[in-house]
């Protein structure tokens, strides 16, 4: 018989009586765990293969983590597709995204628990002397006071921890005096000014050597910030008071955090997306679990947890009722507007929302942290990755995909609390897909597209601080482990802050002033300490169950959800009548309108104008059906004004030694060969023409005939260049910007339109490639004359076969040369490379009219919306078309300039030859995994 559930937990007996049951719940190993594991017909993995899985994790992290510390340190992040260091101020701007980087060494920060966690002590003991000695956070740089705190801050507290930890066994860190302490308290000091608004709330950002406010500092005039940026700072500037005895810092935090709890809409009990620093008026009034609040409501769970602290859990709990409420439509996770928490705010969910099953788990809501967390495998499943954005019917909304640790997250916490080993299948799956897509010889590259496969030169350091930490952790037993993870909790970068801290260095009175704002249902299992033995079924198909109707969801053709009025008037399962349904010549769909208070005007010129009249609705569920068919209906008015838009497509090099791994993001043209009707795509060796531009008779037709021509962009039309290509022999061409330092990770993709005539007569494949993208592919040609590429609407897999056929015949050379060398007592010779060639004559002048944005205008359907609030409006982008691709492309970007630090923080130009001699290193490593795989 299971046991009982344990009597609720009183007041003044929470923080104590409660702390180890919350305690083994958040940070897992869970008595569950075990039950199930061990169950029959559970299909446990093997030991062996968790033990291979778990060293293959360990395999690439060195890959990653060594080509940082080769490449790019000191500088802040990787750039792993040009093996050299981000430093800001010397590459193009990435707008918000550049804030996390302060010359800080940021990367190697971030990873340092990660080091321990993998169990590379003596790693770590090298990083910390590094941080120690070369890194200065004294640069007059503006800083995201957010990013610094979870990555910085927080990377500095979490190696602290572990750095005493590993003291106090005695082996390492000896000499370690609290170094990491010292400067994480500087740090501390650096963001305070930040706080300096009357309602606590902090600025966005920072200059860390001028403060705020100072003339010199380039900030202070922000208004407005995200709730997670001021509701994401108590667990790191508490656990710094509490190491240091400085209590400032958990005082300015908790502030924060009131301040928050006191603004939020006390109907719905919901926090907005941004909020004005000075007045705490929401500017963005939509609310969900993604970005701009995730991290907002995880801190306030885990402050209870590490703090004891019971006005934390009580808020979490009121949030959490309502996100349940009104936010969760299993399993799916919807934004809502504050104020009218029945009416959606958009039709797509973000990636970041990804940890909410995680952080469900925390909560001992099971069931639909599983749910919620099987549709995001299943959109894995489809695209690989998750994309940045997705619909509510799955399709592509935002395709990029950043290398977010979110779901792995979520799996790992799933896991330890079902012991269920199918999300050792999924952490599996996550492996082979970094291992398969995003791997290149320089570390892992983030994916520009997750439909092309193509990649974004970037890798950013919460990639090594959360990713491989969550999937080590997911394949380690207790054993494989130097120390117990239950004693500590992790932040939402996934440092480790001890449990201990909560007795240490109590200085802030806990003055609960949750319950002055709202009653709580003391009934409610909320009040009760999780039984960690009763709280998932003793069913080893328990999750299975949950998971099953589920498994199709993403594959079906464009599902329908249920709508809620229909629901509450018990009508059935009879989907909602959809804006691209929509016939205004049927009856029926007109007497829905009528229905929902819409009205249709028929314009003289035949097309049709939608209004509607909130009072007219038949009732207020009614009224919220019209408010949300409307907005449908602006999004798709908006979406056709896109629907001559081409996706991106993919130029991906196959030859020695790249085999595919590399994957450059192109852009179509509006005439030629249509990739995406040709799956195999277009493949050949590249060469460059004569004349470069491409504007004239090809003089070099010998060397273009059968290979795909490289040219430069400009002079003439791009048409114009194809014909003499195509009439030189040429399978396919490449135009390359004439524009230097042009990006597709700064600038929006470009298609290259017609020249007005007919283009039927061109019938290869033409791409369009920036001149970042461009110049890899050239460099490529100087280091090795046959580059071979295939031109494709996504990135194909890598070439397996070739790869182990140049692994072999580089090892027979290798065998010939040691047997020549061993019979003539030759010395090494090294090969010189070929020096670089000029490409061509430049040109600075474009070519109007052939470069078109993607978005072309076209006709669109007036929308009326008087007497109603249409919310959604301000979202970037727009839904695919139904059942098809789409994309949203990032705005122009300008390049910023920043001061230099002290440091030496110029590029490391890294040589080709040097890049594949770590490329070697990469097959071979490779080879083995394979290996052990067959």
């Amino acid at each position: 018989m299971a046991p009982s559930a344990p009597p609720p937990c009183r007041a003044g007996e929470r923080a104590a009586r409660c702390r180890r049951p919350w305690r083994l719940l958040a940070l897992g190993l869970l008595s569950a765990s075990s039950v199930l594991a061990a169950a029959p017909g559970a299909g446990a993995m093997s030991r062996e293969e968790k033990r291979r899985l778990g060293n293959q994790v360990l395999e690439m992290f060195d890959h990653a983590y060594s080509n940082y510390m080769e490449h790019a340190y000191p500088a802040d992040e990787l750039m792993p597709l040009t093996c050299r260091g981000r430093v800001r101020g010397q590459e193009p701007s990435r707008g918000d995204v550049d804030d996390a980087l302060g010359k800080f060494s940021l990367t190697l920060i971030d990873t340092l628990d990660t080091l321990v966690v993998l169990n590379k002590t003596k790693e770590f003991e090298e990083a910390v002397k590094k941080v120690i000695t070369d890194v200065n956070l004294d640069n007059d740089i503006v800083v995201s006071v957010f990013e610094t705190n979870i990555r910085v801050l927080g990377g500095l507290l979490g190696g602290h921890s572990v750095a005493i930890m590993l003291k106090e066994k005695g082996e390492y860190m000896q000499w370690y005096n609290g170094e990491l302490l010292h400067m994480a308290k500087e740090l501390g000091y650096k963001l305070l000014p930040a706080f300096n608004t009357t309602s606590g709330l902090p600025y966005p950002r920072v200059n860390l050597k001028f403060g705020v406010r100072h003339p010199e500092a380039r900030t202070g005039t922000e208004t407005d910030t995200c709730t997670a940026c001021a509701g994401t700072l108590i667990l790191e500037f508490a656990a710094l008071s509490r190491f240091t005895g400085t209590s400032i810092f958990e005082e300015y935090a908790r502030k924060a955090l009131d301040f928050i709890w006191e603004k939020r809409q006390r109907s719905s009990n919901l926090v907005g997306v941004t909020i004005n620093i000075h007045t705490g008026d929401w500017v963005r009034k939509d609310s969900g679990v993604g970005a701009g609040i995730d991290s907002y409501y995880e801190y306030l769970l885990k402050a209870y947890v590490l703090l004891g602290d019971d006005s934390f859990l009580e808020r979490f709990n009121t949030h959490y009722d309502a996100i349940m409420r009104y936010i969760s439509q299993p399993p799916l996770l919807l934004d809502v507007h504050i104020h009218k928490p029945m009416l959606n705010a958009r039709t797509w969910m973000d990636s970041l929302l990804a940890f909410f099953p995680g952080l469900q788990v925390l909560k001992g809501d099971i069931r639909p942290a599983i749910e919620t967390h099987e549709m995001l495998y299943q959109v894995i499943k489809k695209h690989n990755f998750l994309p940045e954005a997705f619909t509510t019917d799955f399709r592509v909304h935002w395709a990029q995909h950043p290398l977010r640790p979110e779901f792995a997250e979520s799996t790992y916490f799933l896991y330890k609390a079902t012991g269920d080993p199918y999300y050792l299948e999924v952490g599996k799956t996550l492996i082979e897909n970094l291992n398969k897509y995003a791997r290149v010889p320089c570390g892992f590259a983030a994916m520009k597209d997750v439909r092309t496969g193509s990649h974004e030169d970037r890798m950013d350091s919460f990639f090594l601080a959360e990713m491989f930490k969550y999937l080590y952790l997911l394949f380690a037993d207790k054993e494989d482990m130097i120390f117990d993870i239950e004693d500590y909790i992790f932040t939402t970068e996934a440092h480790l802050l001890p449990l201990w801290l909560s007795t240490t260095n109590q200085t802030i009175s806990k003055k609960n002033t949750t319950t002055e704002y709202t009653e709580l249902d003391d009934s409610n299992f909320d009040w009760t300490c999780p039984n960690t033995q009763i709280l998932f079924p003793n069913d080893p198909m328990f999750a299975q169950s949950i998971r099953e109707p589920l498994k199709n969801v993403v594959d079906k053709s464009c599902p329908r959800g249920i709508s809620r009025a229909e629901e509450s008037l018990g009508s059935g399962p009879k989907p909602p009548l959809r804006a691209r349904d929509f016939m205004a010549s049927n009856p029926e769909h007109l007497e829905i309108l009528k229905k929902m208070g819409v009205s249709l005007i028929h314009l003289k010129d035949g097309r049709v104008q939608l209004v509607q009249h909130a009072v007219q609705a038949a009732s207020s569920l009614d009224a919220e059906d019209g408010l949300r068919f409307m907005q449908e209906m602006i999004e798709l008015s908006s979406q056709q004004q896109k629907e001559q838009q081409l996706p991106p497509r993919a130029v991906q090099i196959v030859s020695h030694p790249f085999f595919g791994r590399v994957v450059l993001t192109a852009g179509p043209a509006q005439f030629g060969m249509d990739l995406s009707k040709h799956k195999a795509g277009t493949r050949g060796f590249v060469a460059t023409i004569k004349p470069y531009n491409g504007c004239s008779e090809i003089t070099n037709p010998e060397a273009v005939k059968e290979k795909i021509a490289l040219m430069q962009r400009g002079q003439c039309m791009f048409a114009e260049k194809a014909r003499n290509i195509q009439k030189a022999g040429a399978i396919g061409g490449i135009v390359i910007d004439d524009n230097e330092g042009s990006s597709s990770d700064t600038a929006p993709l470009f298609q290259m339109a017609g020249d007005g005539k007919n283009t039927d007569d061109i019938t290869i494949p033409m791409l369009f490639l920036f001149n970042k993208e461009g110049n890899i592919i050239l460099d490529a040609i100087r280091e090795y004359e046959a580059v071979e590429v295939l031109l494709s609407d996504k990135a194909k897999d890598r070439d397996l076969e070739m790869e182990n056929m140049d692994q072999k015949l580089t090892e027979n050379d290798s065998h010939k040369q040691n047997a020549e060398e061993a019979a003539s007592g030759s010395q090494d010779v090294g090969a010189a490379s070929e020096e670089p060639k000029e490409g061509g004559e430049s040109s600075d002048v474009a070519d109007p009219g052939s470069l078109s944005p993607a978005n072309a205008d076209s006709a669109s359907v007036p929308i009326s919306h008087q007497d109603s609030y249409v919310p959604g409006t301000e979202e970037a982008g727009a839904p695919e078309p139904a059942c098809t691709s789409g994309d949203n492309q990032p705005q122009e970007q300008q390049t910023e300039t920043e001061s230099n630090s002290k440091v030496n923080w110029d590029n490391k130009v890294t040589p080709m030859e040097s890049i594949l001699a770590d490329w070697n290193e990469d097959i071979e490593a490779f080879e083995m995994m394979e290996k052990d795989e067959l």
